[in-house]
């Protein structure tokens, strides 16, 4: 299996932003990490190596990323609004930056990767699929929340509002996503650490808007953890891509 890590300094970021690549062929899956976790922590987990079959055989392609969780969410001395500016320019990063770089690297054209993530990797996924629908294929959102504002003292700004996806989605008119070819997963638990109220607040919202998708609920023995993580990862690129 194709494993290639390239990176560049980011302006926007003011930093070297690595990103690492796996499998030749197959749909894009960007990967965007959890807390405040770097781009190789799918693979030090396991979880590449749990959907390894389908990174092998060209049924689908990953990229993992570094965030700037550290930087923005949990950066206990920024301000609030610091804390969204972090996160705006990680939108352009990721946008502007990253999406490219797939782009070529799949051989050019209209290529719209799915868009991945877990814990808080979740909610910066599903930040960036909902604000830009149309450069996207679909998201598989793992064990999120969906709602910022408990990291921001109180803030309750405009930059809070684009970069809360609870706040702006119910405002959302977006006929790309109501007409069904975009696939979302929402998957929780019911276990140790695991809030399913985050993940059935942000469902609901959906079927407001009337946007479909999969909410996945497992039981009250799943957990906030990589050993469920690795167990539901596969099983949804099985339903996407087949065995």
């Amino acid at each position: 299996m194709r494993r290639n890590i390239t990176g560049w300094y980011s302006e926007r970021l003011y930093r070297d932003m690595p990103l690492v690549a796996y499998g030749h062929w197959g749909t894009p899956i960007l990967a965007l990490p959890t807390a405040a976790a770097d781009f190789l922590e799918y693979e030090r987990f396991g979880l590449i190596d749990s959907v390894r079959p389908w990174l092998e055989h060209g049924k689908a392609k990953m990229y993992s990323v570094n965030s700037v969780n550290k930087q923005a969410l949990l950066n206990d001395r920024a301000s609030a609004q610091e804390k969204c500016d972090w996160l705006n320019r990680y939108d352009g990063y990721i946008t502007e930056e990253v999406l490219p770089l797939i782009r070529q690297d799949c051989g050019g054209g209209d290529v719209k990767p799915m868009i991945f993530g877990i814990s808080l990797g979740a909610y910066l996924a599903a930040n960036l699929f909902f604000r830009h629908p149309e450069r996207f294929s679909g998201a598989i959102l793992l064990s999120g929340s969906y709602d910022i504002r408990n990291f921001l003292h109180g803030y309750n700004g405009m930059d809070v509002y684009f970069n809360n996806p609870v706040d702006f989605l119910p405002h959302l008119h977006s006929p790309e996503l109501q007409r069904g070819d975009k696939r979302i997963i929402i998957f929780t638990g019911q276990g140790p650490h695991e809030d399913a109220a985050r993940s059935r607040q942000l469902s609901d919202i959906l079927h407001s808007k009337g946007i479909p998708h999969w909410l996945d609920v497992w039981g009250h023995d799943v957990g906030h953890d990589w050993p469920w993580w690795r167990k539901c990862v596969p099983y949804y690129f099985e339903t996407l891509f087949g065995k």
